[in-house]
């Protein structure tokens, strides 16, 4: 199976106004692909619809929907067909969060949560392989570390990522064992700079914050318009995912209690909660890519660059470990070579490789070149 390069592409995206979403459709752009823009915002889509555009082409078109009601996303796949025949990629981008102690958030607001981030996955999917069955393409959902390392404050949250990784993983076996020609993707980014803390519901004293260190959105989008074009089954964004996820799977008690001894000092802002409007039941998307707080960001990541460049990277360190050896061998060999030919100027009996001994008094100096 081949995948389109993403100028041939039409790509579905959930969630297009904000973070990620907004950062991936705006990179897909720039490169050429045809944009089904998908959020519950219809002033924001309108906007970044415009903004793509500009240049006077019918490069974008916009669907108001919420994810969660299956009927209302399906006329994204309906639009897409009517105005570019079709969709190749569909990317289930749409999240939210909730802060607060498992015991502490009531339960209606963890059924929504799991309304937007698991079932609008399911239902997304669910339209995407109806198309894409007979078509083929990609599908990629957008899930993250903490479906493999959970942390505390989000605990559903991880909950729901945790459902998504586990849905993923079992449609894929499924579509691959119907010999389906359709791409399925899972990405797992860590903290990513984005509105996703102000956009959270807070129940905690305080203003949440992400926990350092933050990478880029532009990293995440690289990730998925790479594995839109790339059979890819999983792809973890910025090193500390692929970090966070070992250490769980390998260590999970450590893991534990450094985050039990981390609670509340790695999500503290610094800021008393304040009343503020949340993205859970409401949107809250105003085409923000990155969140308020000045924080530091990380705008690159060696392990992405590794990631979608294995055959550079591997011939870089092959080579680097080949001039590695040359330069321990010149050394071990000049160390060796120093040690042979010194001057011997001890007295005493001496035997040399043939078996034959000589002489030497102190006086006396001879070099061997050996």
């Amino acid at each position: 199976m081949n995948l389109k390069k993403i100028a041939e592409q039409t790509i579905v995206i959930t969630g297009a106004t904000s973070g990620i979403g907004l950062t991936t459709a705006r990179m897909a752009a720039e490169k050429g692909a045809k944009l089904v823009l998908v959020a519950r915002n219809e002033n924001a889509l309108r906007e970044l619809t415009d903004q793509i555009n500009a240049s006077g082409d019918k490069q974008a078109i916009y669907v108001v929907a919420d994810v969660a009601d299956e009927n209302a996303l399906r006329e994204a796949s309906n639009k897409a067909k009517a105005e570019f025949g079709g969709f190749d990629t569909w990317v289930n981008n749409a999240g939210g969060s909730v802060y607060g102690r498992v015991m502490d958030v009531p339960t209606e607001d963890l059924r929504r949560l799991f309304e937007t981030n698991v079932w609008g996955v399911v239902n997304g999917s669910k339209i995407a392989v109806e198309h894409l069955r007979e078509r083929g393409g990609a599908l990629i959902n957008v899930g993250s570390e903490v479906s493999d390392a959970p942390v505390p404050l989000q605990g559903m949250y991880s909950s729901s990522k945790h459902a998504v990784k586990g849905f993923t993983d079992a449609l894929r076996m499924e579509l691959e064992a119907d010999k389906l020609p359709i791409s399925v993707t899972l990405i797992k980014p860590t903290a990513i700079h984005t509105p996703f803390p102000e956009n959270a519901k807070n129940y905690l004293p305080y203003e949440p914050q992400l926990p350092p260190p933050l990478y880029a959105p532009e990293l995440v989008a690289e990730a998925i318009v790479h594995c839109a074009e790339n059979l890819t089954r999983d792809f973890f964004v910025g090193g500390m995912a692929k970090a966070h996820s070992s250490m769980a799977l390998n260590m999970p008690r450590l893991f534990d209690k450094m985050n039990e001894s981390m609670i509340d000092s790695m999500q503290n802002s610094g800021e008393p909660a304040k009343a503020r409007p949340d993205g859970l039941y409401e949107t809250n998307s105003n085409l923000r890519e990155r969140g308020a707080a000045d924080r530091f960001v990380l705008e690159e990541s060696l392990y992405q660059r590794a990631n979608i460049h294995p055959i550079v990277t591997a011939g870089v360190l092959l080579g680097g470990g080949l001039a590695l050896a040359a330069w321990l061998n010149s050394k071990t060999g000049q160390t060796k070579s120093d040690a042979q030919s010194r001057n011997l100027s001890a007295s005493g009996n001496y035997k040399i490789s043939n078996g034959k001994s000589f002489e030497m008094s102190e006086s006396q100096s001879y070099r061997f070149e050996l």
